[in-house]
């Protein structure tokens, strides 16, 4: 069963197409969708992804493409919803994404989350035509398209892994020792325990070694910084018995994503006795890139503003 649509799948993942990956009853809390532009994989989400394409390809037969078309994958009223606010597939996409993220309305509707398919609130539904409607969506979708990038790791952002970083997120995460002194190659061993070899070969998440703490005055900086004000605590996270990183905030350290904690399990498949290897430098700085993604994801997903001026609501995968 589990293999049975792949061959319907396959045709419609191409360069150009995004996915929410999502589903449609969790084992657990409901969890945010991702974003994804390749391939993607079940076990995306703790007990079953399902992607949800942008695009279709036309004339598809098995895993070959007879042709490059491609259609919104949209019903024909969402379509005619989309042409009367003068946008396309891609922003209702984006505000889908941003909706699902935010932070209010997963609150207001966490009981409905968890029982089916989320139900998604469009101004001015069926038609369109209520004022202000398609600025509103069009907000919502800009919205959609910063947390898009957030969520694609292979993708640099500008301030939060690259150029020069905003000052919210500059102390989040930042590589130490317990000496204080600089690093080297030695040091990289992750030890402490994150993950270990479970029956059949499984990878299994272990306790580690984090220790929790008060913000320094410096990392709390202003007073209206956003992400100390969500937990009261930070984290120090360490690879092994010498080397750390300094400062991963609570709302950080525990944020999930698909049901799984990120950062426990990203470090759990880094053990020294899982790899083989220690980490190379580029890894101990994704981690702090993955950390800066998270806060700001965290702190967007915070500022953002449900829409509530709706007459109707569109559900479904077709939708």
């Amino acid at each position: 069963l589990l293999d049975r649509a792949r061959s319907d799948y396959r045709p419609h993942v191409f360069e150009g197409n995004l996915y929410l990956v999502t589903q449609q009853k969790p084992r657990r809390t409901w969890s945010p969708p991702q974003v994804i532009s390749e391939l993607g994989c079940i076990d995306l989400m703790d007990r079953s992804g399902t992607c949800i394409p942008a695009y279709l390809r036309l004339e598809s037969i098995g895993n070959e493409a007879k042709s490059t078309a491609c259609r919104p994958n949209l019903s024909a009223t969402a379509q005619r919803y989309l042409e009367g606010l003068g946008l396309d597939v891609e922003d209702l996409f984006h505000h889908v994404l941003a909706t699902l993220h935010d932070f209010s309305y997963r609150t207001a509707n966490s009981d409905g989350l968890r029982m089916g398919w989320p139900r998604i609130p469009l101004p001015g539904w069926p038609n369109g035509v209520s004022e202000g409607a398609t600025a509103a969506l069009a907000e919502s979708a800009a919205r959609g398209r910063e947390l898009a990038c957030l969520l694609d790791s292979s993708a640099p952002v500008e301030g939060v892994t690259s150029g020069a970083i905003r000052s919210d997120l500059v102390s989040i995460a930042v590589p130490a020792t317990l000496e204080d002194q600089g690093m080297r190659a030695s040091d990289f061993a992750v030890t402490a325990g994150w993950g270990h070899f479970g029956q059949g070969g499984v990878v299994m998440p272990g306790k580690g070694h984090s220790v929790e703490r008060a913000y320094t005055p410096t990392e709390r900086g202003d007073p209206g910084n956003q992400l100390s004000s969500l937990a009261d605590v930070t984290f120090d996270v360490y690879l092994n018995d010498r080397v750390y990183w300094r400062n991963v905030p609570a709302a950080i350290w525990g944020y999930k994503l698909g049901g799984y904690q990120v950062l426990k399990k990203w470090m759990s498949y880094r053990e020294e006795g899982i790899m083989g290897r220690s980490m190379k430098l580029e890894e101990i700085q994704c981690f702090t890139d993955i950390c800066r993604r998270i806060a700001a994801v965290v702190l967007l997903a915070n500022a953002g503003r449900s829409i509530d001026c709706f007459d109707d609501e569109i559900v479904g995968k077709e939708n």
